[in-house]
């Protein structure tokens, strides 16, 4: 079974399934690198790995779902926590630059 396949070839239900803090973390890796790091597909990857490692698993159906029961403090530290997750991503893949 192939692993990228695997929620489809289980069930349909599982399509819908993802991590909350997936997006927010893909908008501030392209927020807070330039031009040229957002088009190295390699380093993207590995930043956005090291960033979910250090956030806790939130998984969801529907965004929404998420954001309705979120007070205003807590859309705001989720916001920091994912900023600085990111920062310290960057960080950490720039210092280890492989054959680079």
């Amino acid at each position: 079974m192939n692993v990228k396949n695997v929620k489809k070839e289980i069930h349909p239900a599982f399509d819908d399934l993802c991590n909350f803090y997936e997006e927010h973390v893909f908008a501030a890796i392209t927020n807070h690198l330039s031009p040229e790091q957002n088009e190295n597909p390699d380093f993207l990857a590995d930043v956005a790995c090291v960033a979910m490692n250090k956030l806790p698993s939130k998984y969801i159906r529907h965004h929404v779902d998420m954001a309705f029961y979120m007070t205003p403090e807590e859309h705001q530290q989720m916001e920091e926590r994912v900023n600085k997750a990111v920062v310290e991503a960057i960080d950490l893949v720039k210092s280890h630059k492989r054959g680079e």
